[in-house]
């Protein structure tokens, strides 16, 4: 079973996405500034350290060799201020060494390791990483070259060491006194976040006590010139909305009045019937003739009324798309067009109407709605059967399309037909052609249209035969209503109006 999706709220996913980045640089923050904080700390104490490296270097002399062949000789000079001088920091120790051109041993802390590199040509100062005696220093040495005329491998090394205490401490107050501060600003830059994406919602929440505030028949348009730029397309949505949902609340209250007043008529006459035949009964003057007319009269009623409550039912079964759309299915249209004909055969013969079928028995498949496009049928055929004088024709028509792009469907008959000025509004709820005198509810033609409409299919309507051989004998030039189905190759079997 699939869980529900929580609701999330708009102001703390912001508010999650603003902290996150800002809490996750903060470390990185601390960790950059501590290696700046060591490169800063580094410099001064680097500098301090060559220019006692250099004035012990000073210190140190080269002299050619004696005889030839042999090794240039070193002499050392340190005073003992020089010395003691070295010793006398108390925050941090201090070694010096002095080696010869041999490597061996002259002066100073024989513990201080030699570099791994060569005398290099000049008498440059040079900085490395090491230990001694298990604690960790910063070495400053330099390589006291041989005069001219001597090889520039044979040079003496001076070395001068410190341990890290005060490198560390100055780093640790360079970092204090950055990140420390972040510790106030840090809850501070919160609260403001914190504040400016309240006032950056506000909006939305006006928006929405605005809405709260409505009454129920109020779906006049919201007005947009008070809300941010981002939330604009939303409430020109939420008004298009609203004005879709005025229409159809229009149009059923119009739908609502036209099918009260409509009722009204049958059951009024049902009431005056049955009081008629009541009254004449109590005074003893009602026979078995007018009675039986009185009682006709109540099942016409009936029968009217029924009609009206079926087609307001036809109606709403048309218009509710999302039901009718879970319903579909292969459906011959042939088949389900004979059943329609058969079904009216009695209705035809007692008006000595005409009805009959052209087009195959079956055969004709498309997608759709079964039960809607039976009413669709039954609809045209029953219009028909009611605007044909006696005598007249009525024929249902199937025309599958060879190229199989439409399947065709035609009702035609010979009754008086529909002016060309009044061809739209016939598809209109309970709109019935002036001076025809028929009797019906004004609803079959709207359900055909809607019916229709939901299957994708072209409705239209024409005169049958216009100034034939028939409209000359008295009948008239008749209305041929054709509707054509697509038969979309590359539809899916899903969709409404596909090929089966």
């Amino acid at each position: 079973m699939k869980r529900p999706t929580e609701q999330r709220s708009l102001f703390g996913e912001i508010l999650d996405w603003m902290l996150a980045p800002l809490l996750l640089l903060w470390p990185m923050s601390v960790a950059v500034t501590w290696v700046v904080a060591q490169g800063i700390a580094n410099r001064p104490y680097d500098r301090e350290l060559g220019d006692v490296a250099r004035a012990l270097s000073r210190q140190v002399t080269v002299q050619a060799p004696q005889a030839a062949g042999g090794l240039p000789l070193v002499e050392v000079a340190l005073p003992e201020a020089a010395v003691a001088l070295l010793r006398t920091d108390e925050e941090e120790q201090v070694f010096y060494q002095v080696l010869g051109v041999r490597g061996e041993f002259l002066a100073g802390d024989a513990d201080l390791p030699v570099p791994p590199d060569p005398a290099p040509p000049s008498g440059d100062v040079r900085f490395r990483d090491d230990e001694v005696k298990g604690l960790p220093v910063r070495v400053a040495y330099r390589w006291v070259v041989a005069p001219p005329g001597v090889e520039p491998h044979h040079a003496s090394l001076v070395q001068v060491a410190a341990t890290l205490d005060k490198r560390s401490r100055l780093a640790t107050e360079i970092v204090k006194g950055v990140i420390l501060p972040q510790f106030v600003i840090l809850p501070i830059a919160v609260v403001l976040v914190w504040l400016a994406l309240s006032r950056g919602i506000r909006p939305l929440s006006d928006l929405q006590q605005r809405i709260r505030r409505r009454e129920s028949t109020d779906l006049s348009p919201i007005a947009e010139r008070d809300v941010p730029d981002e939330v604009a397309p939303l409430v020109g949505a939420i008004n298009d909305l609203l004005q879709r949902l005025d229409r159809s609340m229009t149009t059923q209250r119009q739908f609502l009045a036209d099918a009260a007043h409509q009722l009204k008529t049958p059951l009024a006459g049902l009431r005056m019937q049955a009081e008629l035949a009541e009254r004449q009964i109590d005074r003893g003057q009602g026979d078995a003739a007018t009675l039986k007319h009185a009682l006709q009269q109540i099942a016409l009623s009936s029968q009217r009324s029924a009609h009206m409550v079926n087609q307001l039912l036809a109606m709403a079964r048309a218009e509710n798309r999302d039901a009718a759309a879970t319903r579909v299915a292969d459906v011959d249209l042939a088949e389900l067009t004979v059943d329609a004909v058969r079904d009216f055969v009695p209705q035809a013969l007692d008006k000595r109407i005409d009805l009959g079928y052209e087009g195959p028995e079956r055969g004709a498949m498309l997608r759709g709605q079964p039960v809607l496009l039976r009413e669709l049928v039954r609809n045209l055929v029953d219009n028909a059967l009611r605007y044909t004088p006696a005598g007249g024709t009525v024929t249902a028509r199937i025309t599958p399309d060879p190229f199989g792009q439409v399947l065709v469907l035609q009702v035609e008959d010979n009754g008086p037909g529909i002016p060309a000025a009044e061809r739209e509004a016939v598809f209109r709820p309970f709109y019935r052609a002036l001076g025809t005198g028929v009797d019906g509810s004004g609803l079959g033609l709207s359900i055909v249209r809607e019916i229709a409409t939901q299957h994708a299919a072209e409705l239209t309507v024409e005169d049958a035969q216009p100034g034939g051989a028939r409209a000359r004998a008295g009948f008239g030039p008749g209305a041929r209503f054709t509707l054509r189905f697509p038969l979309q190759a590359g539809a899916g079997r899903g969709a409404v109006g596909s090929p089966a």
